[in-house]
């Protein structure tokens, strides 16, 4: 349980980490272009961890290519549009918009997943987004490159994280982690590469470096989060995993003297409690026997 704890908590770190290196680079570079880097570099704490594993790539040989794909075409959208809220908003903003994609993995669930969602946690979820209202500002221009596009990006990017890791659940009845990961870092590199020509500005200096930390912080983050969850089930973590919120908020003060607002703590504590009240009633489900409890 402890070691879990532990690498969720470590996991928090990269995540806000790697979104503040990419608020930096923002300055000089497009989405596509830190995409781009951030999947090519990210592949190699992944392969290391493959190798390391023995048997080679044997470990990511797959029957389900299809669905690999669609998650990665739909998890490399997802990181365009929260790289262009990360852009567009103080960082603890976008960082805790993020925190809206339980909710919509609770309402993609039903139709995508077949599951019961009873009444509980349907509140959850209505509370949940009334929570997301608060924080978006529903007076902003949601179609303006700003913080009301960058608003709208991070619900965007809740919705299809949401999406995303409803493809995860379907994949892992099959297929391993690190094989999940190694195919989203491969079509992201392949995705981003196609296009990446018509994106292109020239890196100079530490922006290499910059960029290239982007990838490795990102492989990171997903190798934490996966072996978090090898060691503690997911109610445990859930409340651990909140904690990027106060890394991102010292990042945003320290580079940019960003401080949250009473309307982002506020909406932000709603969604959090929404999400923790999801997991706790997801827990007792999963436990109970006989009929479910939704």
């Amino acid at each position: 349980m402890r070691r879990g704890i532990a690498f969720m908590l470590l996991s928090g770190v990269m995540f806000a980490t790697m979104n503040a290196v990419v608020k930096l680079l923002s300055a000089r570079f497009g989405p596509v272009e830190i995409g781009f880097f951030r999947q090519f570099f990210s592949l190699i704490p992944i392969v290391a961890m493959i190798l390391g594993r023995g048997g080679g790539l044997s470990i990511v040989r797959t029957d389900r290519l299809g669905g690999h794909l669609f998650r990665g075409v739909i998890g490399n959208s997802s990181m365009i549009v929260l790289y262009l809220s990360i852009a567009w908003l103080p960082l603890a903003d976008a960082t805790a918009l993020s925190f809206a994609t339980p909710l919509f993995i609770t309402l993609l669930s039903v139709p995508l997943l077949g599951e019961a969602v009873g009444w509980h946690r349907w509140g959850a979820v209505v509370i949940g987004f009334a929570g997301v209202i608060v924080m978006t500002h529903p007076g902003l221009d949601w179609f303006r490159p700003g913080a009301g596009a960058g608003a709208a990006m991070g619900v965007l990017s809740a919705f299809t994280g949401g999406l995303m890791m409803v493809t995860i659940r379907q994949l892992s009845r099959t297929e391993r982690p690190i094989t999940i990961v190694f195919y989203f870092a491969t079509i992201g590199c392949l995705l981003f590469g196609a296009i990446l020509p018509f994106f292109w500005t020239r890196p100079q200096g530490w922006e290499y470096l910059g960029l290239a930390a982007v990838g490795v912080l990102g492989g990171l983050f997903q190798l934490t989060m996966t072996t978090a969850y090898r060691y503690a089930p997911a109610s445990a973590l859930a409340p651990f995993g909140y904690a990027s919120i106060l890394w991102s908020t010292l990042f945003g003060y320290v580079f940019w003297r960003q401080l949250p607002g009473p309307r982002l703590l506020t909406g932000a504590a709603i969604v959090i409690a929404s999400g923790l009240y999801i997991v706790y009633r997801e827990t007792r489900k999963r436990a109970a026997l006989g009929p479910a409890i939704g």
